[in-house]
């Protein structure tokens, strides 16, 4: 979907690139090509060269022009095949030929940053199948520049503060999974499998999110559904039932035209249980506190003690399993990372998922989580589902 060129972000990539003495960026992951060029690609084999000064120049594919004409901030594009009659190689390699050649043309050779770390793999518009580069492709570049060097953390400190425009994107994903919760709520039933309520949760973002608001024109979600004592980490949705008078639990993922969001809701048809209404005015506890922490200023690590320690403090210590706070933006998980062996603060305009959970031993439990855009004073709830799901039952 077409959106006016974000100007504060393409300011903030080229002052850091001055900073560092870069001629240009390369950049093939798909979450970064569309960070500064708007342009989501359907396969991963795309790239961008983004110069220090002038426009930037998009590698497409060759059946996805009209998709990058109509969303793309640059003009300067360049087609390759798919198949090509003339070289058996496959595709990315044409595209690789294309960004050394631009790099060439305009003179950017001195000093190249590409990504040399990604930290997780990015996806692209089709999701299920990363592409990813191989040695091949980084050593094309030290070929024909007087130095590679790694974009990763440019990059990085450069997603970590969203923009205007970049908050908004997020609001829609957000907006759409709130809908979408709703709906799932409501039709959902005790004795129906978990993969079908996870299907329909999915299947609603899909329907409605294509098009939402004249803003959106690619909406997914992904989620992981898991009923009563299904409910636990890292595993996948199954074709348990859905439990009455105890919680599903919704790890969602929720995409609008490649920014995201990272969201974990409850359901509960019927009445919760005595011992899941104990369990959930705990984490809420724990979760309202660290919410309250979560200010311009606030320190990664210290928020990752703050939880862990008030969990152990309600009974249940080592928990939980996984992390609690990340960045979320073009990415459903990227920097930064409250742990306690990192370091950092936060920063107003980042965009956080805080997600404590208390998981039973032999199944069961509960987490929350929702994503915060930090502020000066505080922070904003992007999603309007309300964490306290009682309340949502209840209306």
């Amino acid at each position: 979907m077409a959106w006016p060129i974000d100007k504060s972000k393409v300011d903030r990539v080229r002052a850091l690139m001055k900073e560092q003495d870069l001629s240009a960026l390369v950049v093939r992951a798909p979450d970064n090509v569309v960070y500064l060029t708007n342009y989501w690609c359907m396969k991963g084999y795309d790239a961008v060269v983004f110069p220090r000064e002038g426009d930037p120049t998009l590698i497409v594919l060759e059946p996805q022009l009209a998709d990058a004409q109509r969303n793309s901030w640059t003009q300067d594009l360049r087609l390759f095949k798919g198949y090509d009659e003339r070289d058996p190689r496959p595709p990315q390699y044409r595209a690789l030929d294309l960004a050394l050649n631009v790099l060439k043309e305009r003179g950017l050779t001195d000093k190249v940053a590409v990504e040399l770390n990604m930290g997780t793999q990015s996806a692209d518009r089709m999701v299920g199948e990363p592409t990813t580069p191989t040695q091949f492709f980084f050593d094309a570049f030290r070929k024909i520049s007087g130095q590679v060097v790694d974009a990763t953390p440019l990059l990085t400190e450069a997603r970590a503060i969203k923009t205007a425009q970049e908050t908004e994107r997020m609001r829609l994903a957000n907006e759409l999974a709130a809908l979408a919760m709703d709906y799932t709520r409501e039709h959902m039933k005790a004795g129906m499998k978990e993969s079908e309520v996870g299907g329909m949760f999915e299947g609603f973002v899909h329907g409605v999110g294509v098009g939402y608001k004249g803003k959106v024109e690619m909406a997914r979600a992904f989620t992981l559904v898991w009923s009563g004592k299904g409910i636990a980490t890292f595993t996948a949705t199954g074709d348990r039932p859905i439990q009455k008078n105890e919680p599903t639990l919704f790890e969602i993922w929720v995409c609008a035209d490649g920014y995201w969001t990272d969201l974990t809701k409850n359901a509960c048809p019927g009445e919760l249980t005595a011992e899941y209404h104990k369990l959930l005015d705990l984490l809420l506890k724990v979760f309202r506190e660290a919410v309250d922490y979560s200010r311009e200023g606030a320190g990664f690590p210290d928020l990752d003690r703050l939880v862990r320690a008030r969990i152990a403090e309600g009974g249940y210590p080592g928990q939980p399993s996984h992390p609690i706070c990340h960045g979320v933006g073009a990415r459903a998980h990227e920097p930064p990372y409250a742990h306690q062996a990192g370091t950092g603060v936060m920063k107003k305009g980042m965009v956080l998922a805080i997600e404590p959970g208390i998981y039973w031993p032999g199944g069961g439990g509960l987490r929350l989580e929702d994503n915060f855009l930090i502020a000066e004073h505080g922070n904003e709830k992007l999603c309007t589902d309300p964490d306290d799901f009682r309340l949502a039952r209840a209306s």
